[in-house]
Parts: structure tokens; C-alpha cells; sequence
């Protein structure tokens, strides 16, 4: 429990209905999405409704040197909304307002409480799509994308949330509002304040208002399945689109064992058989998509390839349904499972698909990989036991080499998942000693207490 003053100090700044202290309210703050990593409790669990109450709450926190652990929906997949020193966590989902949507200058205004998925069907209606989809997109809120700068299925073509962030509300450690970019498509002033804070894990301010970037939603789409004999030929495949000059909005793929263990799960008619699956849509206006979609079809066949194509919006939506079902179907399969982002560059996605299999066999371990194969960031998905200590020193051993060989092959830490507290020990090995102490002095002038979520990125 906290001191009874900072409680006091706590319920005068927000009432006591938002703020919670019973253990069975903090049992569910304890822990995120990220398999394999300890629980922590916290000691108090706030849920502010405006950034003057953000405001308040930082300011007892500094008064009593306590640390805060703001957190979204905990979709996260890197341990980083774990409360690791107690503490107070912050929930944002109280505030989950659209505060504005600008159709003129093609922007919303949200708070961080935000679903994804609700912003945008509220902009559906003026022809207007938030294009970041990361495979929570109907429960992740905006602020946790922002802060771990998340990706999704159409990050090939459209970018991760970093490319969409054009302003920023942010309380800062010493309780002091920061407001950095706006609306203005060209913004060069000073250092790049917006993309300092996006993607910075919670661990250098907290979101109260964000402006995203909007653009038109594509008048036509094609959504088709490529089914492949060997991995090999879908790696060459992938190459081969874009060499074609095609961009499609999506490039998915998922081997045999994600493929078997999706359709058991979703019955949506997956080849059990085949080595692997591409899941292609290309989108944009109606001539374009048509040409491009034959290209994809010529490439797909040069390839040994097997194309159908979706003729309804339900045979599109069984589609990617099935894609969506690659985690929760994966993760039936045992009591532990393990998801990486590994990312390497696109041409170097044939040798890392063979690494994965390498290393399965090498730790002898269950290894089913998934993921968006058209930007070079695999999902490749451990499957194990925690109570097994033998079985997960493997899974050590194999998550160590996952991260050693994408480094190798040209390519880095995270994709889209962020690194929290489960990848932090391989940080330096990509960022070398210098990356690393520019890293600590940002966060040494920001948050010299160690007071927002500390223990994540760097210590």
C-alpha cells in the first residue's frame, strides 16, 4: 500500500472513485500482453479524465518521489506497461475522447483513451481512414500506439504511427504541459519534439492530446491468397512484388504451422498443406489496383504459386480474419506464448524465415512465424510451458539468437512491438555504446527522478 499521504493526496486531486487500491483492482494492472514476464504489483491504480488531472496526479507523484506507469488497454507486447517498482499506474482510459476532426485539414485531435478502431469509424463518414492497424486495432488506444509507435497490416504501404503524429499534448516529469507540431503539413521548427516523444514507451512524458494525420480511404481494393509448395518460392515471391514496382497495402505471410493451427482454430478454409501463404491487398484507385492486382497474379505464378482472389467483402473479411486468428489460435497451442517482432530488410526475409527454422530444430522448440512479410517484420511465435525451467532456458537461448541473427541480416530490435523491459539487454547491441549513452542523457534531462515508467528502454 502507498503512504496515507500520498492517498490523501491522490483522492484530493481526483475524488476517490479514480482511485483504486482494493488488491483485486490492481491484480489486473500487475501484468500486459507479454508472455514470460513477472508480475508487479502496484500500489495505486489513478483514472484521470483531463490533462489537468494528468497534471495533478504527476505532481504528487514528484512531491513523494513515487513512480508512474502510465498504461492504455496493456496490448503492449514488451513488458512495457509492467508496474516492475510498484508504484502508480495511470490509466488513460477514461479519457477517450475525440476532441476534434478536422475534414479541411485532413486531422484528428484524440485523447490518448482512445480506440483505434473508433476513430476511425468516426471518420468513415467524410471518406477518411487512420491508416496504423496494429492486429489490436479494436481494443489498443491511441496513446499506447503513439507511445510504442506501433505498425499493423498496412505498415508496408502506409507506414508505422510515426509517419501519422503531427502534434502532441505532453505532461512532462516535473508536471510542466508541453504542446509540440500542430496541423501544419510542414513543420521544421527546432528539434523534431513530436517524434522525440512518439515511440518513447512512457518513459519521458505522458500523452494528453494527440493530432494524428488523416488521408482519403481508397475507392477500390483487391484482397487476394497466394498458397506456396516451399517457403523459398513465397520469400522470392514477396521480392518479386516489389520489384514489379507494386506496393500493396498489405503483404502478410504465415507458415504451415501458423496455417494449421489458424484453421483449426477459425475454420476459414486455409490450405492445411501448404508450406506457407502470402495474403496480398492492393489499394487505390480503381486502374491502378487492376494493374497492380495482375502484376501480383504474374509474379505469384512465376513463383509456383496458387492465387485466389476475394470476390465478396465477406470472402475479404474471412481473409483477414484468418490473419488476425494467427496469434490467439497460436496461442492455444501451449500455456506460454512468446511473440518477437524481429524486423529485417525485405530482400533479407528468405534467410531469416531459414534461420527460424534453424533455430526451432537447434532448441528443439515449436516456432510458428507469421507476420508482415512485404516490410521484413516477422512474428516469429515461441511455444512453450513456463512452469518448464529446462524448456524455457531454451526459449532464452532462441529468443537471443533470433535478435543476434536479424542484427546480422542488416535489421533491428523492433518492428512495431517496442522495447519495453523484455528487450532492453540487447539494446546496446544495436545501438553500440554511444546509441546507448545518448539514450540515458535524454532521459536523465527529462525525468532526472527516474519517476515515468522506470526500468523500461534504459535504466
Amino acid at each position: 500500500m502507498p503512504s496515507r499521504e500520498v492517498l490523501d493526496a491522490l483522492k484530493g486531486a481526483l475524488g476517490c472513485d479514480q482511485v483504486l487500491t482494493d488488491r483485486e483492482d490492481l491484480l489486473c494492472y500487475a501484468y500486459d500482453a507479454t508472455a514470460d514476464m513477472p508480475r508487479h504489483l502496484p500500489e495505486v491504480v489513478v483514472t484521470p479524465r483531463s490533462t489537468e488531472e494528468v497534471v495533478q496526479v504527476v505532481q504528487v507523484a514528484n512531491r513523494f518521489k513515487v513512480p508512474i506507469y502510465t498504461r492504455g488497454s496493456g496490448t503492449n507486447l514488451s513488458g512495457g506497461t509492467v508496474p516492475t517498482r510498484g508504484g502508480i499506474v495511470l490509466s488513460t482510459l477514461l479519457m477517450d475522447k475525440i476532441l476534434e476532426i478536422d475534414h479541411q485539414n485532413l486531422t484528428a485531435t484524440v485523447q490518448p483513451g482512445v480506440i483505434i478502431q473508433d476513430l476511425n469509424d468516426a471518420v468513415a463518414c467524410y471518406g477518411l481512414i487512420y491508416p496504423p492497424d496494429p492486429g489490436t486495432v479494436t481494443t489498443a488506444t491511441m496513446g499506447g500506439s503513439v507511445a510504442e509507435c506501433s505498425g499493423g497490416l498496412r505498415g508496408l504501404k502506409y507506414g508505422v504511427t510515426k509517419h501519422y503524429v503531427m502534434g502532441l499534448e505532453v505532461v512532462l516529469a516535473d508536471g510542466q504541459v508541453l504542446r509540440a507540431g500542430g496541423k501544419t503539413v510542414k513543420n521544421v521548427t527546432a528539434y523534431d519534439l513530436v517524434k522525440l516523444f512518439t515511440g518513447s514507451e512512457g518513459t519521458l512524458g505522458i500523452f494528453t492530446e494527440i493530432t494524428v494525420k488523416l488521408v482519403p480511404a481508397p475507392e477500390a481494393r483487391r484482397s487476394m491468397l497466394a498458397v506456396f509448395k516451399d517457403l523459398s518460392s513465397a520469400a522470392r515471391t514477396i521480392n518479386g512484388i516489389i520489384a514489379a514496382k507494386v506496393i500493396p497495402a498489405t503483404l502478410e505471410i504465415m507458415d504451415n504451422m501458423t496455417i494449421r493451427t489458424v484453421e483449426n482454430y477459425a475454420r476459414v478454409g486455409l490450405p492445411m498443406d501448404a508450406a506457407a501463404v502470402l495474403l496480398i491487398e492492393v489499394d487505390g484507385i480503381a486502374e491502378v489496383v487492376a494493374r497492380e492486382a495482375e502484376a501480383v497474379a504474374r509474379v505469384c505464378r512465376e513463383n509456383g504459386g496458387e492465387l485466389t482472389e476475394a470476390r465478396s467483402d465477406a470472402d475479404r473479411d474471412r481473409l483477414w480474419a484468418a490473419r488476425r486468428a494467427a496469434l490467439p489460435a497460436l496461442a492455444q497451442l501451449r500455456p506460454t506464448t512468446v511473440l518477437e517482432d524481429a524486423t529485417v530488410p525485405r530482400s533479407r526475409v528468405p534467410d531469416m524465415l531459414l534461420a527460424l527454422q534453424e533455430i526451432a530444430a537447434k532448441y528443439n522448440l515449436r516456432i510458428g512465424t507469421f507476420g508482415h512479410a512485404g516490410d521484413g517484420n516477422l512474428h516469429p511465435t515461441i511455444l512453450a510451458d513456463e512452469r518448464d525451467r529446462e524448456e524455457m532456458q531454451r526459449v532464452h537461448q532462441a529468443v537471443d539468437e533470433i535478435f543476434r541473427v536479424a542484427l546480422e541480416l542488416g535489421g533491428t530490435l523492433s518492428g512495431e512491438h517496442g522495447i519495453g523491459e523484455a528487450k532492453k539487454k540487447y539494446l546496446e547491441w544495436e545501438l553500440g555504446p554511444a546509441g546507448m549513452d545518448v539514450l540515458r542523457r535524454i532521459k536523465q534531462a527529462l525525468d532526472p527522478d527516474r519517476l515515468l515508467n522506470p526500468g523500461k528502454v534504459v535504466d
